[in-house]
């Protein structure tokens, strides 16, 4: 079990650059199954997820090479294996597996994701998509079968009935090499969901709509490389060095950002009074005080994301009064509030809420990363906190921050990676 140790106090200035989106990275990668050809990524992240996928992907015999952010994939030699129990119960987006290899082979199993403990995920959106489109799917105790007979897949409407990217991106996975016409109605409109949507098309998908709430898939039988897809930045990652920036910059820039992206996100930074300015694809953030309480509602894209409800919240600890958050995506994503509290924050769940006290002084402590933004706003506590803080479980950190040792330590932070009794000199 690896621990991230933390010694706070220290003010942050200089720049960062932003890697490619998570997001985007753990769909790209199932969906290379896909292609006829080896395929290749530019900007992957190099992060415990990526790595976890590159195990399942050689247990299929689909070969993978990551150097220097550039991941290379030949599913040319691909075969119907189980897939490692393990990584796929580490990594909830090891579900995308179902589309992908729905969409190859016509059939798939898996065991049921894993990934982040942040409340009820059920996948009974993906499964009526997959029936939908002509599957039957049954599901024993965890363990998922899907297959199609020897009719194969075929194009259908399909109303989702909650706004789901997961269900989104899987359809669009099955549907992709399926016959005749897909239309989904109601789809997320996450940019990952255009990312996904720009690599299939390169390589001769038809996907149109990507981005709306209309999908709509027309089947091609033959999917070619022939070009590196650029996965897009980071917009989680972004705001989360956004948020530390606010929270402990002395002036901080950070690069390759895709502003519109975070547009939620920064307005709510520049409704708490936080001195930001905003580039084509970068942003300054410099010393930010006197800052004002607010309140943040999580909303499907364009809305707040949810997944930067938690490092947003070191940060409300530091506005005058009383900040009120509410998720509605995952109301059970509070997983950092009992730990912030034991580095002295005020802060507690009430009702379908979380309420964030001004906080004048925390504390380093011994805190856990229960999942990997809760991990984020008890790293960027830990550099707001006096004394030495050690986050254990900071794989989960690692699962989602790329190079962030590194990162952080470039910006004048005080951190180290232990792995047991042993610390990694990053």
């Amino acid at each position: 079990m690896k621990k991230m140790i933390i010694h706070g106090g220290q003010r942050l200035s200089g720049s960062v650059n932003i890697g490619g989106a998570k997001n985007s990275t753990v769909a790209l990668i199932p969906a290379a199954i896909l292609a006829d050809t080896p395929v290749k990524f530019d900007m992957v992240p190099d992060i415990l997820d990526v790595h976890n996928l590159m195990l399942i992907l050689e247990s299929m015999n689909v070969h993978s090479r990551f150097v220097d952010g550039v991941l290379t994939i030949d599913p040319t030699e691909i075969v119907e294996a189980p897939m490692p129990s393990k990584a796929i119960k580490s990594l909830r987006a090891s579900y995308y597996f179902m589309g992908a290899l729905l969409g190859r082979f016509g059939r798939a199993t898996l065991t049921f994701p894993g990934g982040d403990n942040i409340g009820p995920r059920p996948i009974d959106q993906h499964i009526k998509a997959f029936k939908a489109l002509g599957a039957e799917v049954d599901d024993d105790h965890g363990t998922v079968r899907i297959t199609t007979g020897n009719k194969g897949l075929h194009g259908a409407r399909i109303f989702l009935d909650v706004v789901s990217v997961g269900a989104t991106i899987n359809t669009i996975l099955a549907a992709v090499k399926a016959n005749g016409l897909t239309t989904i109605e109601n789809a997320a409109k996450e940019p990952e969901i255009i990312d996904i949507a720009t690599f299939l098309n390169n390589m001769g998908a038809h996907v149109r709509g990507a981005g709306t709430d209309v999908i709509r898939i027309e089947g091609v039988p033959v999917l070619r490389a022939t070009n590196v897809h650029t996965i897009i930045p980071d917009r989680i990652e972004a705001g989360t060095y956004l948020a530390m920036a606010a929270a402990m910059g002395d002036g901080v820039e950070i690069h390759n950002i895709i502003p519109e992206h975070l547009e939620s996100f920064t307005a709510k930074l520049i409704e708490m009074g936080v001195d930001m300015r905003i580039g084509e694809d970068s942003a300054y953030v410099g010393p930010s005080n006197n800052l004002k309480a607010i309140q943040v509602k999580t909303m499907p894209f364009p809305g707040f994301a949810t997944d930067l409800q938690q490092p947003i919240t070191p940060l409300l600890l530091k506005a005058k009064g009383s900040s009120v958050i509410v998720d509605t995506i995952y109301p059970q994503r509070l997983k950092h509030v009992p730990e912030l509290k034991k580095m002295g924050a005020k802060i507690r769940p009430e009702k379908d809420m979380i309420v964030v006290d001004h906080t004048d002084h925390l504390t380093g402590a011994t805190v856990d990363a229960g999942e990997i933004r809760a991990g984020a706003a008890l790293m960027i506590a830990a550099l707001m906190a006096e004394g030495t803080t050690t986050i254990t479980s900071a794989e989960n950190i690692l699962r989602g921050y790329g190079s962030i040792v590194d990162k952080l330590t470039a910006l004048n932070a005080d951190v180290k990676i232990a792995d047991g009794n042993r610390v990694e000199e990053l």
